[in-house]
């Protein structure tokens, strides 16, 4: 009944919340990608997007179809790859910042592989300023990390809020300054978390640095203090700090970078499914 191709469509205009921007990602016009929406929302019978010169919202059927998406979608693709082997071969030295590797980006990973059975896969799980660096210096192809909004470097993979957790019986204390705990510098949350608290003229007190995601998370729980992190992909146990004390910190962007500027076959396939999964990466949960 949904061909998978315009329900692909649907996806990446759900994402990018434009039919342009929609379009530059999936290398297609602009027409094309509307006339796929158009023939999904015509077999669905129901229209799917809101549309004018400055938004593209979804509409109650369409915010149900995307939930029907991603599942034909993930048994389409799971059928072809098993009914399919990938001739790409090659080296493929990758490194995923510490906030990925606990949630989806494992399974994802594990799909390409199965995709991509003759790619040698090397994987690295570092800080993001510490995979910059690693990709500088040339030992690394693709990095998926963070950078601020606004920076330009990388390709834009989906956003995410910065919200400051702690464990669940932990309570800020009223007067005195923040315990922090955080990676060590020049750690980009560790910058954003007290650049935020210095704004807001609050104080800050570093009281656990480690630059192990279980130890922040270990930290956290011990109630040493509170930590600065996305809130799409929060460390298990922890929660956002809901005292009116501490200031809204903003976005993080996580975007993918690569050492070259045209990408040989491992790397342009493993960033077509990181792109494709663009959704299940930056879902909420």
């Amino acid at each position: 009944m949904f061909d998978p191709v315009h329900l692909r469509s649907f996806l990446a205009v759900e994402r990018a919340r434009s039919f342009t921007l929609a379009a530059r990602r999936l290398g297609l016009r602009q027409s094309t990608v509307s006339q796929h929406v158009g023939k999904l929302e015509q077999a669905a019978g129901r229209r799917l997007f809101l549309r004018d010169t400055h938004a593209v919202d979804l509409t109650a059927d369409g915010a149900a179809m995307l939930g029907f998406a991603r599942d034909i979608l993930d048994r389409h693709d799971a059928a072809r790859r098993y009914f399919s082997e990938s001739p790409i071969s090659g080296r493929l030295r990758f490194g995923a910042s510490e906030d990925l590797v606990l949630h989806e980006l494992p399974a994802i990973l594990a799909e390409f592989r199965r995709s991509h059975p003759r790619v040698d896969f090397e994987l690295t799980v570092a800080l993001s300023e510490d995979l910059h660096r690693r990709l500088d210096d040339g030992d690394l192809d693709l990095v998926f990390g963070k950078r601020r909004p606004g920076e330009r470097h990388g390709e834009l993979i989906f956003r995410g809020r910065l919200v400051f957790h702690a464990a669940p019986d932990f309570v800020v204390e009223p007067d005195g300054p923040i315990p922090l705990v955080t990676y060590p510098p020049p750690a980009l949350t560790r910058e954003i978390a007290l650049d935020t608290l210095r704004r807001a003229g609050l104080g800050a007190r570093i009281t656990c640095t480690t630059d192990s995601l279980n130890g922040l998370r270990a930290a956290v729980l011990a109630g040493l203090g509170v930590v600065l992190h996305a809130a799409r992909l929060p460390p298990a146990g922890l929660v956002p700090v809901r005292a009116g004390r501490l200031p809204d910190a903003g976005e993080v962007e996580f975007v993918l970078l690569s050492r070259r500027s045209v990408l040989n076959e491992p790397e342009r396939a493993l960033r077509a499914v990181i792109l494709a999964n663009a959704d299940r990466l930056g879902r909420d949960g």
